[in-house]
């Protein structure tokens, strides 16, 4: 199966080799691949171009933007961007949403390929993402087994497209799992594909930023009970429970400013009835 690579970068120089190595040593080479360098002030481009002179599928191209990091936003819309460089003459199967600092096993891709091939329900795929802490990498757990981390989510492209690509919004890596399975698509996470995360998650989001959360709880028609659930248990997980109050705080910021939902009010009534099976489901 053929596939594509989008990888929004931003100030990424101190990482950005080791993933650009690590795909280029993919036992199943890319069709396409382009880093979108996302008006970056550091060498990320420099060290990209390197690349693209020695391996003909890798380019390069350049997006302005403001230098501020709002998860969702900032590296969805350089993904769109990117999207819209791919030549018509390039086709594929599947495409892959990929961060700029990480380090794939070598034989990543011919797994997800094999994957889709083997099954052609399946929607999205991905492996987990591992941590360093002290000396060991242990797995990043900070979401459910069957979630895809958004560094690095493969999609057909059938399923892309039906759900609507990504959206530019804290959440979109959720979004984009509700309506895969509201169009009754299938999701994987092989646990045994295992990616090294070089930076940890949310290093550098600010109180601002944390607050998105809670906005997307309310775009995504969560209402008020099935936040307080989730705020509590993603504060949880990071281990930070003031985050608690965060997510909150966006829940209602989002509401009185009646921001605009991410998906329709069939597609909300999904999403809320999912949830709470999941919650049934874990609780007997």
């Amino acid at each position: 199966m053929k596939y594509i690579v989008l990888i929004p970068a931003y100030n990424e120089a101190n990482y950005i080799e080791k993933t650009l190595q690590s795909l280029a040593a993919q036992t199943l080479i890319p069709t396409w691949a382009l880093v979108i360098n996302d008006s970056s002030t550091d060498q990320t481009a420099t060290i990209v171009e390197r690349f693209t002179q020695q391996y003909p599928w890798l380019h390069l191209c350049t997006k302005t933007s403001e230098a501020i990091h709002l998860p969702g936003s900032k590296v969805i819309q350089a993904f769109t961007y990117g999207l819209k460089q791919l030549p018509d003459t390039v086709s594929y199967d599947f495409i892959v949403k990929l961060d700029a600092d990480l380090i794939l096993p070598p034989s990543y891709f011919e797994a997800i390929a094999t994957e889709f091939k083997q099954n052609n329900q399946l929607g999205m795929a991905g492996g987990v993402a591992l941590i360093e802490i002290d000396n060991q990498w242990i797995v990043e757990n900070l979401t459910d087994k069957d979630h895809i981390r958004g560094a690095f989510k493969a999609y057909r492209k059938t399923c892309f497209e039906q759900i609507g690509g990504l959206q530019p919004a804290m959440g979109w890596d959720t979004v984009d799992e509700l309506l895969c399975r509201y169009y009754q698509w299938h999701i994987l996470v092989r646990q045994d594909l295992q990616i090294k995360h070089l930076k940890p998650t949310g290093a550098q989001y600010d109180k601002t930023a944390r607050y998105k959360q809670g906005e997307a709880f309310y775009r995504l028609h969560y209402g008020l009970l099935l936040t307080l659930i989730a705020s509590l248990k993603l504060a949880a997980k990071k281990k930070k429970p003031l985050l608690f109050l965060d997510y909150i705080h966006g829940y209602f910021k989002a509401k009185a400013n009646r921001e605009p939902y991410l998906v329709d009010k069939k597609q909300g009534k999904f999403i809320r009835q999912y949830r709470w099976s999941k919650i049934k489901s874990k609780l007997f």
